[in-house]
C-alpha cells in the first residue's frame, strides 16, 4: 500500500463452504497452481476477507499462485471496488 511499504493481504480458507461464488476464488489439488500454493488442502482465497500487514508481520512466503489466478482476483476486486455513476 502506498506511503508506508504495507501489503494488502486476504484471507484463505479450508471452509470450502465459505465461497463466495463469482468472488472468491477456490484452489483445488488439479489446479496447475496448486502444488506451488503451498497449501496442503482445497482452499478459497476470500476476496472478503482483507487485512493491511506491515512488511514486519510478513513472517516468509509459503507459495505462490499462477499470474492467471492473481489477475482475475485483481479483476474481480476492482470491479467490485468500482464506483458505480448513476
Amino acid at each position: 500500500m502506498p506511503g508506508f511499504g504495507d501489503f494488502l493481504v486476504c484471507g484463505i480458507s479450508t471452509q470450502l463452504h465459505q465461497e463466495i461464488k463469482g468472488f472468491d476464488d477456490k484452489i483445488c489439488l488439479a489446479d496447475t497452481d496448486f502444488s506451488d500454493s503451498g497449501l496442503k488442502a482445497p482452499s478459497i482465497i476470500r476476496l472478503g476477507f482483507l487485512a493491511v500487514l506491515p512488511l514486519r508481520n510478513i513472517l516468509g512466503t509459503i507459495g505462490f499462485i499462477s499470474a492467471e489466478r492473481h489477475h482475475l482476483l485483481l479483476s474481480r476486486l476492482c470491479k467490485h471496488l468500482e464506483i458505480k455513476t448513476l
